[in-house]
């Protein structure tokens, strides 16, 4: 039997609230992430994505309150990343209401930290948040970002999946800065190359803007389909999503 193919909402949140833009950039606000959790949760989402945009090391109580109140009313997987720098700073959020934990920056800065947090918490805690560019710059054509895709790191897109899931990483949250806020379609050959290296999962993000966007990235190889603006200004529903991935054949919950 197939497993059954995830739909997840995204809430990129900046100060208590959700934002929303395009290519990561001319932020605007689209709710209150509480609010918006249990209106996802109600509707069927399988795991829901907390990205805390604007995270820095000084003040991150904003992120946990909001983690421990979706928590206490949202029985669904949260994974939440932005600023998270060692692993007493996921054991905070474990013991907040989290399930699994985003990080990129730092591990890109120091990927020892992957391994850490499996270690530990086990490797289905550790989600690699991968923000990519098309590129020219390296082999496969595809480079890791940082800093909401506004900087270039030198690490091979694909190669960096490839050495995180040997240090622990135990799924691939692939993020298409091209196509992010676009609403023109996920990475469909992004998402198949990673398809192609991974052994653990992989989340397609960037792009969904119509039903029929969805089906095409769990055919190039997509384990999860994410999406933001189109649920958070209601132009689709997660069981619109569901339905059309059902009609196409897929397995979804």
């Amino acid at each position: 039997m197939s497993l059954a193919v995830r739909v997840i909402p995204c809430l990129d949140v900046a100060a208590g609230r959700v934002v929303k833009g395009v290519n990561f950039l001319n932020l605007r606000d689209a709710g209150d992430p509480v609010e918006l959790a249990g209106r996802y949760a109600a509707q069927g989402a399988d795991e829901l994505t907390f990205l805390d945009v604007t995270a820095t090391v000084d003040d991150r109580s904003t992120t946990y309150d909001m983690v421990r109140r979706v928590a206490e009313q949202v029985f669904i997987p949260l994974t939440v990343g932005g600023g998270i720098r060692s692993t007493d700073d996921v054991a905070r959020l474990l013991g907040h209401g989290a399930d699994k934990i985003g990080v990129n920056s730092a591990a890109i800065a120091r990927p020892a930290l992957i391994g850490e947090i499996a270690d530990r918490f086990g490797a289905q805690v550790c989600v690699l948040s991968l923000d990519v560019k098309r590129s020219g710059r390296t082999e496969s054509g595809f480079v890791v970002t940082t800093h909401g895709g506004r900087t270039e790191t030198d690490l091979d897109a694909l190669a960096w999946a490839r050495r995180a899931i040997e240090l622990g990483a135990g799924e691939l949250l692939v993020n298409s800065i091209d196509a992010d806020g676009t609403k023109a379609g996920f990475d469909l050959e992004l998402v198949a190359l990673m398809h192609e290296l991974s052994s653990v999962p992989v989340v397609a993000s960037g792009g969904a803007g119509a039903l029929d966007h969805f089906a095409p990235a769990v055919a190039a190889g997509a384990d999860a389909v994410l999406a933001a603006s189109v649920f958070h200004n209601g132009e689709l529903t997660i069981g619109e999503v569901k339905q059309a991935l059902a009609s196409d054949g897929r397995t979804v919950r």
